[in-house]
């Protein structure tokens, strides 16, 4: 099939398009470079460079393609830009997802994958895990574009019959993650590590999340294309809440023999304490489990990271 990966030169959207190519497809990799890196963009990939949020552009390159599937990643996901500029974070995620969508039915895109995000949408959890019927209480701009562009994609299944898949991603972690930006912990911590640097825990450490390898999180995209005549919404998880100071202590054990001791800083505001998602039903429906231990995933990022940096 012919895909097009938006976001296909950041660090979730090259790994699926490698994988993608890997397993016989053709892929177009969409991403003006804003937070990706053309490094990333595999040879075998036909590369372009633009905006979702224009949408001439957006048209002509759908005209000229056809593609099959849509895979969406491109996205601004700084959530403390967000919050900063509600409608330059809205002209990316939502205006931009529009104009995807609106090519996609115009030419016969037969499925359309988006990368949604499960802590910014759920909020603060009233059970743990949280499930995909939980209620979804966004308490950023970010949180409320991915949950609207969850909405419009609705409704273009119900008008135009154009099948989706949504992954509500818990927190990524992996090779090629940036860890010069305000996400990403574990890239953070490996690159303060490897370089000797001070490594900083905002809060008392306390806060958990859950971790899914990107490894992991890619073959969910693989099971979503066995299934393009259905629609559905998933959580892309572990189910599994593990603290920062865990993922700390690990770390540091791992490339500095322990030696490394983190220092503490005030908590950051608005920051959820707790996040973790219910993978059951992306098991049920669609074969996907986790395979990645926590323990190896970390091992597998630092050891990426130690190549790179060191």
């Amino acid at each position: 099939m012919k895909i097009l990966v938006t976001g296909g030169a950041g660090f979730i959207g090259s790994h699926i398009s490698d994988t993608l190519i890997g397993n016989g497809h053709t892929v177009v990799v969409l991403d003006d470079l804003s937070s990706g890196n053309r490094s990333n963009v595999s040879p075998k990939a036909e590369f372009v460079q633009g905006s979702i949020a224009n949408r001439e552009f957006i048209n002509e390159l759908f005209d000229k393609y056809q593609f099959d599937i849509v895979d969406h990643h491109a996205a601004q996901v700084d959530v403390r830009k967000s919050v900063a500029d509600p409608a330059a974070d809205a002209q990316t995620n939502i205006i931009g997802s529009i104009n995807l969508l609106e090519a996609s039915r115009r030419s016969g895109v037969k499925h359309f994958i988006f990368a949604s995000t499960g802590g910014a949408i759920y909020g603060e959890q009233d059970h743990f895990p949280a499930d995909e019927s939980h209620p979804t209480r966004p308490e950023s701009p970010y949180g409320a574009a991915k949950r609207s562009v969850e909405t419009y994609l609705e409704y273009y299944r119900k008008i135009y019959g154009l099948n989706y898949t949504i992954f509500r991603y818990s927190n990524v972690y992996g090779p090629r993650q940036d860890p010069h930006g305000e996400a990403g912990v574990v890239a953070i911590f490996c690159s303060a590590l490897i370089e000797s640097r001070q490594a900083f825990i905002f809060g008392d450490g306390k806060q958990t999340r859950d971790y899914v390898y990107v490894g992991d999180l890619v073959s969910a995209h693989l099971k979503a294309l066995e299934n393009i005549n259905r629609s559905g919404t998933y959580n892309i998880s572990t189910g599994i809440e593990t603290d920062v100071n865990t993922i700390f202590t690990i770390l540091s054990n791992y490339l500095s023999n322990g030696k490394s001791i983190a220092k503490y800083a005030d908590a950051r505001l608005g920051e959820q304490f707790r996040s973790v998602c219910d993978p059951k039903k992306v098991a049920r429906e669609l074969g996907w489990k986790p395979r990645t231990t926590l323990e190896e995933g970390l091992r597998l990022t630092a050891d990426y990271f130690k190549q790179v940096l060191g």
